[in-house]
């Protein structure tokens, strides 16, 4: 480890008077809008506890981490209007991931390995401490390179300013290692392994085939690409934005990122860039092989295991070692046209950050706000045990319907009128579609209805269904319609669906939804399935919005209890 502190000192000490001179980046998209600001006062939209900056464009969360008791968010950004295009590292800090410090960006084009863009990566914590960043940059000739960057003063716990290896990058295609130059980005957090080598790996594609790069080094500076991935899935285009993390086989606390030993499993998460999907698996990492397996039965697939089966994109996760949890940041984009993000002036938010583990069974992971967002609950309103008749719908008043936090549970006794289950309905955003909150079964649709008109003209439903499946086992839905979300057509209002495991018979089926404005995070028995949903009521706005529990059913269900919160507003600027 000798020449690791000798290489790290040297960088450090060589980058204290380091100036940095702000370029913009090229690649464009909608080149006309770039630049384009909002005149529009009206805000309805915007989110009073979800993190998003007082305007313009945000995507990927990047190096998230905490260091000396701060918590630190960098996230991808057009300073400059309400499309993608002119990408910095904007950067935000907290003490407890609710109420967020706006700093300058971080990180923007200034060397020849990033002079056409800046975009995403991930942060790690080196001996001593140390924070470090790698980034994607994209280059004079538009090779995807992977790049260093590390803080000028590291006794700033806010950590204002960075500086960039003279050596960058650090990663790069050519001619010997074959790596596509278009598809060659998004680094992970490094990790450890037992041979004192540091780990990192890399999205990437070989035709159709997505894989996980992954390279070695001794000091973090001088990096060797393997000879083989970490993984690798056929058929599944470029995997954006990896993630590669240990989870502990019991209990709920999370793992550094170069934890190994027998009580662990490993999971891999890649954002599939060509169906807009995250999809993970959970495995076993071998540390003498340098290979991922994901368990038998895990699909590698779009139609896989997602940490969120609805709006939800370009997750990152990291260790926070102040609690000992693994904490999953995830953006979410807007689902309104383009010339409306131009209109309001910003697009993009981030999700609630999530405590993340793996469930007894093993199989899966399982998610929760963290614990620090029920600090902005007030007023709470207990809806007691009883009866939701098939048919009925009953108003959760008393809240602030447009900015709530609410959980409830049901109750089902009898199943024997359970809908069968065709063996071909083995997709559930589709049976979704096709059996929304206004299609009757006997069990279910029972569930909320969030940002809701008083006439019911509009209304996001949340709810559960349950079927019965081969050897008498039943299966249980969750979908989240937005068909009816708002009359404005211009919309995308895809209903998106998961299947639970879970067994209703045995446990009660319980929901919690995080409502805000425009979006709706809804979390499924626990967080054993999150969907979330970006919506645009024309009539529920503000204290036009309503909160309903319904069962659309035939049979009755038992509202276990309720309870729901308004949420103050956070410090987000």
């Amino acid at each position: 480890m000798a020449n690791f502190y000798l290489s790290l000192f040297l960088f450090f000490a060589l980058f204290l008077g380091h100036g940095v001179v702000e370029l913009q980046a090229s690649h464009h998209v909608y080149r006309n809008l770039q630049t384009s600001q909002s005149t529009s006062p009206n805000q309805p939209y915007r989110t009073g506890y979800h993190f998003q900056p007082p305007k313009n464009w945000i995507n990927d969360p990047n190096g998230v981490m905490i260091y000396k008791g701060i918590y630190h968010l960098f996230y991808q950004y057009n300073p400059k209007g309400a499309v993608w295009g002119n990408i910095v590292w904007a950067h935000s800090t907290s003490k407890d991931l609710i109420n967020w410090i706006p700093h300058d960006p971080a990180i923007y084009p200034s060397q020849q390995s990033d002079i056409n863009g800046c975009w995403s990566g991930s942060a790690t914590i080196l001996p001593g401490e140390k924070p470090a960043i790698f980034y994607t940059g994209i280059d004079p000739h538009n090779r995807q390179v992977q790049n260093l960057a590390v803080p000028k003063n590291l006794s700033d716990p806010y950590l204002r300013e960075w500086v960039k290896s003279p050596k960058n990058p650090l990663m790069a295609p050519d001619a010997m290692n074959q790596i596509n130059t278009s598809s060659f980005r998004d680094p992970t957090t490094a990790w450890l392994g037992p041979d004192k080598r540091w780990r990192v790996i890399i999205g990437s594609k070989i035709n159709r085939k997505g894989l996980a790069i992954l390279y070695r080094s001794k000091d973090f500076l001088h990096w060797i690409k393997a000879k083989h991935p970490l993984h690798s899935v056929k058929g599944t285009g470029m995997w954006e934005c990896p993630d590669f993390f240990p989870v502990s086989t019991y209990g709920l606390n999370g793992l550094d990122t170069s934890e190994m030993g027998p009580n662990t499993k490993h999971v891999l998460k890649v954002s599939l860039d060509d169906t807009k999907h995250e999809y993970y698996t959970v495995g076993t990492y071998s540390t003498a092989k340098d290979r991922y397996a994901p368990d038998e039965g895990s699909v590698e697939s779009d139609s896989g295991l997602r940490f969120d089966y609805g709006k939800y994109y370009a997750s990152k996760t990291f260790f926070d070692s102040a609690k000992n949890r693994r904490v999953l940041w995830g953006w979410v984009n807007e689902s309104s046209s383009v010339n409306d993000d131009v209109k309001k002036g910003w697009a993009g938010i981030q999700a609630i950050p999530r405590k993340l583990w793996l469930d007894k069974s093993g199989k899966h992971l399982v998610q929760w706000p963290v614990v620090e967002i029920e600090k902005l609950r007030v007023n709470q309103v207990q809806v007691p045990s009883k009866l939701l008749k098939g048919g009925s719908v009953i108003e959760v008043t008393g809240v602030t319907a447009a900015q709530a936090d609410v959980e409830i549970s049901f109750d089902v006794s009898d199943f024997k009128k359970a809908e069968k289950l065709d063996p071909g309905w083995t997709n559930p955003q589709l049976l979704c579609s096709q059996k929304g909150a206004s299609v009757k079964s006997a069990l279910g649709p029972f569930g909320l209805l969030a940002l809701a008109s008083k006439d019911l003209k509009e209304y996001t439903a949340v709810f559960f269904r349950i079927f019965k499946g081969e050897d008498n086992k039943f299966v249980v839905l969750m979908c989240s319609d937005q068909s009816r979300s708002s009359l404005n057509s211009d919309n995308d209002k895809t209903t998106y669906g998961a299947f639970l495991n879970v067994d209703p018979v045995y446990e009660k089926l319980s929901l919690r939804s995080l409502i805000d404005h425009s979006i709706v995070e809804s979390f499924g028995v626990g967080g054993k399935a999150c969907i979330t949903a970006r919506v645009y009521p024309t009539l529920a706005i503000d204290d036009y919005a309503h909160l309903y529990a319904f069962n659309n059913g035939t049979e009755n269900v038992k509202i276990n209890g309720l309870s729901a919160w308004s949420m103050k507003k956070a410090q987000l600027y």
